[in-house]
């Protein structure tokens, strides 16, 4: 399976960067960022996703559909997405145009993204910001924090009950939101067991890498009304936001369709159109 393949990468990459920075000092670099935005780590309480002025949760609460807007250069399934990638200037094109919160990829072998995208979008910008990577280890959790990081997406098909709770624990040890993503009926019931917040569901099988765009209905029936429930993949019309709406969705994460729009900016404007 290529998420098995992605995962592997994944882990291999996280134990090299062990070697030249030790999970202890990455850890003290994330509190530190965390007691700088005024709040000591044992006041903490849970996973809540409040991170100073940059609170995923909270924006994806708002009434109406949120938008998570995805700054993405490539894809397995897709290959190259944009050969041009001012990736800065493109979150601050979402951020004019109305986006909730930006996503931003740093998986570097198959999306072809870089912790500096983050780094420098969190930067120039004044949107949360979902690390978008394939968490196995938690020190992808500290790092995300001290790379300005306002959430980090666990995937429930990556990781057993134990390491979901354990990975959502450090969230909100940090401050941090976490989006677990689900793609059946199976993740979703380990999502809401594991107390998840925010659940997205992938309308793309991260096995195969199709994408039917009735998951996220079909599934929203077995998500609780008081959890944040998020529609990710396929969507790519006003039209398709306007049945999601209908059916009590709460956000939207968009990718490619933006990142194909030559104007980024009237192309999420357009999306949003139909939202009353």
């Amino acid at each position: 399976m290529i998420l098995d393949t992605i995962a592997r990468s994944a882990g291999k990459r996280v134990e090299q960067r062990k070697q030249v920075k030790p999970l202890e000092q990455v850890m003290k670099e994330a509190f530190k960022c965390r007691e700088r935005e005024g709040i000591k780590r044992e006041d903490i309480k849970g996973e809540d996703g409040t991170g100073g002025g940059y609170s995923f949760k909270a924006a994806l609460s708002k009434p109406g559909v949120s938008f998570i807007c995805e700054v993405k250069k490539a894809s397995p399934s897709k290959g190259l997405i944009a050969p041009d990638f001012p990736y800065v200037e493109i979150a601050r094109q979402y951020q004019e145009a109305g986006a909730d919160a930006v996503s931003v990829l740093t998986e570097p072998e198959f999306f072809l993204g870089a912790d500096r995208y983050l780094e420098e979008i969190h930067g120039e910008i004044d949107l949360p910001l979902l690390r978008k990577d394939f968490t196995v280890d938690e020190y992808q959790i500290y790092e995300a924090k001290v790379l300005g990081a306002s959430s980090v997406l666990l995937i429930c098909s990556l990781l057993d009950m134990e390491q979901l709770k354990r990975y959502m624990g450090i969230c909100g040890r940090l401050g941090l939101s976490s989006l677990v993503e689900a793609h059946t009926d199976r993740e979703v019931a380990m999502a809401a067991e594991a107390g998840a917040h925010i659940i997205g569901i992938n309308n793309r099988n991260l096995g195969t890498f199709e994408v039917d765009f009735t998951n996220a209905l079909r599934l929203r029936k077995l998500v609780d009304r008081g959890t944040i429930f998020v529609a990710e993949s396929g969507i790519r019309t006003p039209e398709d936001i306007e049945l999601l709406a209908e059916n009590q969705v709460d956000a939207v994460l968009v990718g490619e369709t933006l990142m194909r729009a030559a104007d980024k900016r009237q192309a999420l404007r357009e999306l949003k159109s139909q939202i009353r």
